[in-house]
């Protein structure tokens, strides 16, 4: 009976240990197929690496593009390729003509109209007209002078000068051209046309200054300078010493005049500024003309000094 008690306890035993290790066995399984299902990707399974590879593709793209223009720019021994030179070029000269509108290369205009009425000592009156425009640049411009002298009992004898005027120098430019003269109180050679050289600009302490040389037949060769400087009392009433000279360098012609110094003003004008287009003033002057010389159309004359007074009104516009 005993035997028997241990004989059954004994297959008890045995078959709790055969339950047991199948039991062990399949969870061991079970954990080795899940470890191998985690790490079976990175070691069997074969992946697509063709989206991968677009995906990194797309930046080195982005990239090359972002870099073409340096890779270009270096590809010529000068620095820049055909595109970026006549880009740089257009910008160049872009700026170029933009500074130069910004500064003195732009086209302007000027006029000066004025007309005064000046008597001497005598009481003998001359009516006195100027007109002046120029047109240009800082550089380069042109000039129409016109002068016209309208004595009492006489006719008016008027003067027209056409000059290219170029600037050399800070403040002075170079001025040729040609003079048209008419005096119709001549019996012959009322018309006359000369060569003109000078120079036009600002002398120092501010005087704006006149000088020309007039060459014309019969060996007329004449210099004549004018030169002015504006004195400020307020900020509209100004004053204005000028003067002027005439010299005659030589002359043959019909209605000589004597060499040397022929005429020459020196005077002070006041005037008020309504606005910088309309300004009236006054003028005081001292003149000197010397004699003409005798010829087969004139006879002799003799110098004369005098006081000269006067107004009269400019425009400028």
């Amino acid at each position: 009976m005993r035997s028997i008690n241990l004989f059954a306890m004994s297959t008890l035993s045995a078959s709790l240990l055969v339950l047991s290790g199948q039991s062990f066995a399949h969870e061991g399984h079970h954990a080795m197929s899940m470890s191998e299902q985690q790490t079976q990707p990175a070691e069997d399974i074969p992946m697509d690496h063709s989206q991968h590879q677009k995906m990194s593709a797309a930046p080195q793209v982005v990239e090359e593009k972002q870099m073409q223009p340096v890779q270009l720019a270096h590809s010529n021994s000068d620095g820049f390729d055909q595109d970026h030179k006549l880009d740089y070029q257009f910008d160049h000269k872009v700026d170029h003509a933009a500074h130069l509108k910004e500064h003195g290369g732009q086209i302007y205009q000027q006029t000066i109209l004025e007309s005064k009425w000046l008597r001497n000592d005598d009481g003998r009156g001359v009516l006195k007209s100027e007109l002046e425009t120029r047109i240009g640049t800082d550089e380069n411009k042109i000039f129409i002078k016109v002068h016209t002298d309208k004595a009492e009992s006489a006719q008016a004898e008027y003067d027209a000068k056409l000059l290219y005027s170029r600037n050399v120098a800070d403040f002075w430019d170079v001025q040729a051209g040609l003079r048209y003269r008419n005096d119709p109180n001549r019996e012959i050679d009322q018309d006359q046309v000369d060569a003109v050289l000078g120079l036009h600009g600002m002398a120092p302490y501010f005087f704006e200054t006149d000088a020309y040389v007039y060459i014309g037949q019969d060996r007329q060769v004449s210099f004549n300078l004018e030169t002015e400087r504006d004195l400020l009392l307020t900020q509209k009433w100004i004053v204005k010493p000028y003067l002027d000279i005439n010299m005659v360098l030589s002359d043959d012609s019909n209605y000589a005049k004597k060499t040397g110094l022929n005429s020459a003003q020196v005077g002070l004008e006041i005037r008020y500024e309504i606005n910088k287009k309309v300004m009236p003033f006054m003028d005081l002057a001292y003149g000197y003309n010397k004699g003409v010389q005798e010829t087969a159309r004139q006879k002799s004359s003799s110098s004369e000094n005098a006081w000269f007074y006067g107004a009269g009104l400019r425009f400028k516009f």
